[in-house]
């Protein structure tokens, strides 16, 4: 079988940690000769890349698959499902799941082609766990933004994530390795630094190297700016603060997962702050690094949260008056601690707390935006909005496909390149105006 004359395509689900393992099975592709597409139904061979954090995102990944089955009616000849679901669910995944020609873990990319050679023989393959890491990658976000994962797994054992049981213990990348990797990615506006936790870098090897790979990253001439995102909040240490600070190149934002603010909550969730030292931490960093923009998560209706914890973590928002914010339902997750935890929150109910939080985090952050009205805000320009018909970019206080947007107007504008906008209207998320 000659697979250098398949034509390959990919549908990757879950987060940007997900996707750059996607990016190394592209590159595997790209690697044997084989041409990608970004047509489905212009596929031989179809990548189907998983998530399997929540029930939600294991059932859209099963949808996804058997969705993709129909296409065999066209060109599809072979369905390949890889990344955290058949890692983890492979012995329920691959008798069930028998749309799935091959199966592959989150670190099989070697084993792409040895198991498609097997499938277009006959065989029906898992091959999970069975092969190696990827380096080289096929970049899917546009060309002036990239993700660079610097580590794997995690050790923090919070009580209701499935992660370390996916992906196993923290391993942070060798920095000789990542900085191959990022100088290799030609030029780079953004330059987006990703981990299940990026401020432990180096912590499995015995010490903390987050900023020195911060500075030996800056010092490379094809990366403009970086953005930290996934920063615990208890390893946002005063060196880190200062690196921020002073570093031009460290774009003046940080994505820090809270998941909550009450204590009692806050430590049935394995976390290890408390909601004085958060407060403590967002008056530190506002107060060191002027102009900073910072992002959260929450989980919403975790097991015994109460009515006045719920609305305690309301009053901790605006308190706090976060940027940028996330909520999440809690999802009951087997094989962790908290599955086990009595006092189970309604699904309706964490339903209407997740509503809630988000209704008061729009006001905040519509009160924000609001005060930009009139002014000149910097804003990288990531392309065309064809159904406004504007172009479309993020400034420094939003994360690329995570955050708001900027819709701006202007005689021309090229993708990669900074534009002073002149905000002329806003909303609880985004901005519009013109060049």
């Amino acid at each position: 079988m000659e697979l250098q004359k398949k034509v390959f395509g990919m549908i990757s689900l879950g987060c940007d940690k997900n996707r750059v393992d996607g990016e190394r099975l592209l590159g595997e592709v790209h690697a044997h000769g084989c041409r990608i597409t970004n047509d489905p139904q212009e596929a031989q061979v179809l990548i189907v890349n998983t998530c399997a954090f929540l029930n939600d995102a294991r059932r859209e990944a099963i949808e996804t698959v058997i969705g993709c089955n129909s296409l065999r009616a066209g060109k599809l000849e072979k369905l390949v499902v890889t990344g955290c679901l058949p890692q983890k669910f492979i012995r329920e995944l691959f008798p069930a799941l028998t749309e799935g020609d091959v199966f592959l873990g989150v670190s099989d990319c070697s084993e792409l082609f040895p198991a498609l050679e097997r499938s277009y023989a006959g065989e029906r393959v898992n091959a999970v766990g069975t092969g190696r890491e990827g380096c080289a990658r096929v970049i899917t976000t546009p060309p002036h933004i990239k993700y660079l994962k610097i580590a794997d797994g995690c050790f923090n054992h919070c009580t209701y994530c499935l992660i370390p049981a996916i992906r196993g213990k923290y391993r942070s990348y060798p920095m000789e390795q990542l900085l191959a990797e990022a100088g290799a990615l030609g030029e780079t506006q953004e330059l987006v630094l990703v981990a299940q936790d990026t401020t432990r870098y180096g912590e499995d090897a015995g010490k903390n190297a987050f900023v020195p790979l911060l500075r030996a990253l800056s010092a490379l001439d094809n990366i403009r700016h970086i953005r930290l995102l996934y920063c615990y909040p208890e390893v946002v240490t005063d060196e880190l603060i200062r690196e921020v600070r002073d570093n031009p190149k460290i774009v003046k934002y940080l994505d820090i997962p809270l998941q909550h603010s009450e204590d009692r909550i806050l430590k049935l969730m394995g976390r290890r702050g408390t909601r004085a030292q958060y407060l403590a931490l967002i008056e530190k960093l506002r107060r060191e690094v002027p102009g900073i923009a910072l992002r959260t998560t929450f989980i919403a209706g975790f097991p015994t949260e109460t009515e006045a914890e719920h609305a305690a973590l309301a009053d901790f928002l605006r308190a706090a008056r976060f940027e940028n914010c996330g909520f999440f339902a809690y999802s009951r997750e087997e094989g962790t601690p908290a599955y086990r935890l009595k006092g189970q929150v309604p699904a309706r109910v964490k339903a209407r707390r997740v509503k809630a939080l988000y209704a008061v985090q729009e006001a905040i952050s519509a009160q924000r935006l609001a005060a930009l009205a009139g002014t000149r805000v910097r804003v990288l320009c990531d392309g065309i909005d064809a159904e406004r018909g504007c172009f479309v970019g993020h400034a420094a206080f939003q994360a690329y496909d995570v955050d708001g947007k900027v819709f701006f107007t202007a005689p021309h504008a090229q993708t990669g390149a900074f534009y002073d906008v002149h905000i002329e209207r806003t909303d609880e998320a985004d901005l519009y105006g013109s060049v």
